[in-house]
C-alpha cells in the first residue's frame, strides 16, 4: 500500500518533443494523402518531385555540416 502511494506522489520528469519523428510523421501524412487522392494536388504547376529532391539536398547538406563537427 506504501509503494503505491510513493509512486503516485513522484514527480515524471517533463517530455521533450522529438522533432525529427514529428517532421517523419507529418512527411509520412502528406505521401498518404497524396496516395489517396491519386496524386490530384489542388496546387497547379507544383510537382512534388522538386519537395523531394529539396528533401534530399537538405538532407546531404546537415549531414555534411554534420560531419565539420567537432564534438565527438
Amino acid at each position: 500500500m506504501a509503494e503505491e502511494t510513493d509512486r503516485e506522489t513522484q514527480v515524471r520528469p517533463a517530455r521533450r518533443l522529438d522533432v525529427f519523428t514529428l517532421l517523419i510523421g507529418l512527411a509520412t501524412l502528406g505521401a498518404s494523402g497524396y496516395v489517396l487522392t491519386d496524386g490530384a494536388l489542388p496546387l497547379p504547376g507544383f510537382d512534388p518531385r522538386w519537395l523531394i529532391a529539396g528533401a534530399a539536398v537538405l538532407v546531404g547538406l546537415l549531414l555534411l555540416g554534420a560531419s565539420f563537427s567537432k564534438k565527438r
